[in-house]
């Protein structure tokens, strides 16, 4: 840390809430008005009693990061992006993650209305393992023109999820401009070779309506960054991005009708993807005398929107809307087979696959109301019907042993699992006096599967003077378990202490998980308290302390992968034949967060040039206070250390985010430095602590004519890699050198070029 003060004196920024701007495109990004954290009109980023940072679009653009979760990554220190490679659920899950906890318990919004989570489970042993949450990667980085992070908790606001906070997407909505934009690239080793291809255009539709419109292809070859294994003196296995193809659309359009507003988005997405399993020695199958790596292919298809019609009537304000979300995902095993089958076993099996289903209508009122010194008053209702399946593959890839790599989704009965929940709200805030805001939320929801939450919260602002301001908050939140992980079962091939096993996992209503210890799940129940101060002396410098403590109590968690002579009784009683081990969900735990978060930024011009400058510091720290025994097998814990560390320690304890932008004539400068702190986890058997590690970015852009832009940049120009695993030599011949935990991932320094042409 001794060259954080030099980061100061040299004003490198950190990535921070960019300063109202005109985009080429004739995009607005003004950070003046969120719409996330308040129902109140007209409110700033600095006037907010919870933390809110705002990223418009052109920082999310600028910095040659292809996916959005990836640029989030690099631009806001609370947000972590574990950028899992080679498990085929986590790596096509492209999560978020706040202040440490679970990419799940982060509520998801497009155009301040909820956004529908993935169907696919993130199964493997990596961060946010178990978890279910809304898959970023299938949003283009293109068609936004803000994203809004809450940092708090918001659950009495925004229903259930909303633990961490809430990440709200603003859909960009200009009624002309637009832009092509084109992109390569390619790592320092040689793979990796991106392709990305953009175009966006914004339409008036008559005198009354405007239409935005955006369309992106991603591609993404893959990368490898195993070493020699031992065993056989060559390169046999693949650790690294998957091959990847994604298609992505977007709209976002309005219509005056006269006297109210009709308006609609919608976001469709298509991933292709081959990931990875372990390498399968030889004489594991008569078909592969020499070894083989197993693949996962998916096919995915994404797609949400929301229709509403709002307006003002007798100094009321209303908003009524209906939003969808559906996620189908269909896997295949290829380059693989099935022992059970000898030498007639195919090489390609159907695997099944899953899909998710959700539809929520919510109906919205408010009014400014003329008490003291002014105030705002909101209620609303919300319903809200979810529908999860699961489809069972072909019966050739889950017979007997099953397909090496995924077995096949196989479940003991059909899943087909739905809910409806109904909430109401109030939401409401005051102003005693000019310098005092304060405000207070509750909210009632009913699940049709496991009961009814209430939810409150209160802040107070307050703004003594023109340039400090004290804020806090204190709420209770909960996240309803969801779908996906009260129905969830299949069976796959992982690694368990160095060893590729079949590892079942269960529903917790099935007879397997009952007789090894589940217990039907209950909601998860948070407090949170957060506090801090805003100072804006002026001169285009702004900056923000906050401090937060939060309460879990009953978190889910996917359990320990458990084995034994209690489980092989299980099992075989089950007549289960392609699993030796078992797993299931369970609120297993409670948990503690304590953590701050730091950051400050300059905008301005010194000389003829154009400048943005900022630091940015966060630290999260989680605490187990209660661990849940297994009341029905005893012996058998329901986490273990590599669980508890995956949900406690695998993510950087803090970071520091520091970046900048100088602008001069027709060249823009940009540079990024980012140091993810230290961490732990198991990546085998044994619990390791990985050393911090720093990132540096850089970026040219020059102006070659008007409308016209071309950027060379270089991602992590100093080649950093986190450390290696330590027991590395346990498994694979010791080719899986690199933990797939962490923050920044294995693919090392990486270039691109990219033309835009704007009009």
């Amino acid at each position: 840390m001794r060259s954080l003060p030099m980061f100061i004196c040299v004003g490198i920024a950190a990535a921070s809430p960019a300063a109202a701007q005109q985009t080429d495109d004739g995009t607005a990004t003004s950070d003046e008005i969120v719409i996330v954290g308040t129902r109140a009109a007209g409110r700033s980023p600095e006037t907010s009693a919870a933390p809110v940072d705002v990223y418009s679009g052109a920082d999310l653009t600028r910095r040659g990061l292809t996916d959005l979760p990836r640029a989030l990554q690099f631009i806001a220190p609370s947000f972590n992006y574990p950028r899992t490679a080679t498990g085929p659920s986590a790596a096509n899950t492209r999560a978020a993650s706040l202040r440490g906890l679970s990419p799940d318990q982060v509520l998801v919004l497009v155009n301040g209305k909820r956004w529908h989570s993935s169907s696919v489970v993130n199964f493997n042993n990596v961060i946010g393992r178990g978890s279910v949450p809304v898959d970023l990667g299938t949003i283009p980085i293109a068609a936004i023109e803000r994203i809004e992070v809450l940092r708090d908790g918001a659950a009495a606001q925004y229903g259930s999820d909303a633990i961490a906070g809430v990440i709200n997407i603003v859909l960009k909505s200009a009624d002309h401009g637009g832009m092509v934009s084109g992109q390569s690239g390619l790592s320092s080793a040689g793979d990796g070779a991106q392709y990305i291809a953009t175009v966006n255009k914004g339409l008036r539709l008559g005198e009354r309506g405007s239409l935005n419109l955006t369309a992106e292809v991603r591609s993404h070859a893959t990368t490898n960054r195993v070493a020699i294994d031992s065993r056989y003196g060559r390169i046999t296995g693949e650790q690294g991005d998957p091959d990847s193809l994604d298609i992505s659309t977007a709209l976002n359009g309005r219509y005056d009708l006269g006297g109210a507003d009709l308006y609609a988005d919608a976001i469709y997405s298509h991933r292709g993807s081959t990931s990875p399993a372990q390498f399968r020695a030889p004489g594991i199958s008569v078909l592969y005398p020499n070894g083989f790596v197993p693949h996962i292919v998916l096919n995915q298809d994404d797609a949400g929107g929301t229709i509403g019609i709002r307006g003002t009537a007798s100094g009321l304000s209303w908003d009524l809307s209906d939003t969808v979300g559906y996620n189908d995902a269909q896997f295949a095993a290829k380059d693989t087979a099935n022992t059970s089958l000898g030498a007639a076993s195919p090489t390609r099996f159907d695997a099944g696959g899953s899909s998710y289903f959700q539809n929520v209508a919510n109906l919205t009122v408010s009014t400014k109301i003329a008490l003291l010194a002014g105030g705002n008053i909101a209620v609303g209702v919300e319903h809200r019907h979810e529908h999860y399946d699961i489809r069972s593959g072909e019966a050739a890839s889950f017979a007997g042993a099953g397909a090496q790599g995924f077995p096949g989704y196989n479940p003991p009965s059909p899943v087909h699992l739905g809910r409806n929940a109904v909430s109401g709200f109030l939401d409401a805030e005051l102003k005693p006096v000019s310098i005092l805001t304060l405000g207070g939320a509750v909210r009632y929801e009913h699940y049709s599967d496991f009961g009814s939450a209430v939810t409150g919260k209160v802040s107070a602002f307050l703004k003594p003077t023109s340039f400090i301001a004290f804020r806090a908050t204190a709420s209770t939140g909960f996240r309803a378990p969801s779908l996906q992980q009260t129905g969830f079962s299949t069976v796959t091939s992982q690694s368990s202490g160095g060893v590729l096993v079949n590892i079942g996992t269960f529903a917790v209503a099935d007879p397997v998980a009952r007789a090894l210890g589940a217990q039907p799940l209950r909601r998860e129940k948070s407090r949170n308290l957060s506090g801090g101060m805003v100072l804006t002396p002026g001169g285009g410098f702004t900056l923000t302390a906050d401090a937060f403590h939060i309460e879990i109590k009953d978190r889910i968690a996917l359990s320990d992968t458990l084995s034994g002579a209690a489980v092989t009784a299980v099992l075989k009683a089950a007549n289960i034949t392609n699993a030796s081990q078992a797993r299931f969900f369970t609120n297993a735990l409670d948990t503690t967060t304590n953590g701050f978060e730091i950051v400050g930024r300059w905008g301005g011009r010194v000389g003829g040039a154009k400048l943005d400058l900022g630091l940015g510091y966060a630290k999260a720290k989680t605490d187990i206070d209660k661990l849940a025994k297994n009341a029905v097998v005893p012996a058998l814990p329901l986490l273990g250390t590599m669980a508890l560390d995956l949900l406690t320690t695998a993510q950087p304890e803090d970071k520091l985010t520091a970046s900048g932008s100088v602008a001069l004539g027709a060249f823009t400068l940009n540079a990024d430095v980012v140091r993810f702190g230290k961490f732990k986890a198991i990546s085998l058997i044994t619990e390791q602590v990985f050393a911090p590690v720093t990132t540096v970015d850089l970026a040219g852009t020059v102006r070659v004519a008007h409308g016209f832009d071309m950027t060379f940049g270089v991602l992590n120009l100093g080649d950093a890699y986190p450390d290696k695993i330590i027991d590395r030599a346990l498994s694979q011949g010791g080719s899986l050198q690199y933990p797939e935990v962490g923050g920044l991932g294995t693919n090392g320094r990486e270039y691109y070029a990219r033309a835009t042409v704007s009009f």
